[in-house]
């Protein structure tokens, strides 16, 4: 009996650290500009809108004030003519990078189970 109460003390735990993690990544966006930065390094803001495709430069500039208040990403203002700011990952921000490449590798491997499923699915139907 006590053996079960820690096994569900273990798992309310697990269950909210994730729930903390989905709170700072939740969004249409975060994960993706994570990943871009993740896999491109530093990025200016125009480098991310463009590996972000669909985002608006609103939406862009305010998931990037988040993820620089919850420490993930760093602003870097570069003294040139033009000014230009890079951004880039922060050593608590890099601590995702197994995260993301993880959730790289399975939607890839959704993507060619859907698109499986779909193609027998229409030769099952032919």
């Amino acid at each position: 009996m006590g053996n079960e109460k820690n096994e569900n003390n273990d798992c309310n735990a697990h269950v909210r650290a994730v729930n903390d993690a989905m709170y700072v990544l939740s969004g249409k966006w975060k994960i993706s500009v994570l990943a871009s930065l993740c896999y491109n390094g530093q990025r200016r803001f125009s480098d991310l809108l463009g590996d972000v495709t669909g985002i608006s430069n609103k939406m862009l500039s305010k998931e990037l004030k988040e993820l620089e208040i919850n420490k993930l990403v760093s602003r870097k203002i570069i003294d040139s003519h033009p000014i230009a700011i890079n951004y880039e990952l922060t050593d608590h921000g890099k601590k995702l990078t197994s995260v993301i490449r993880s959730l790289s590798e399975w939607g890839t491997e959704h993507r060619r189970q859907i698109i499986r499923n779909s193609y027998e699915s229409m030769n099952d139907n032919a």
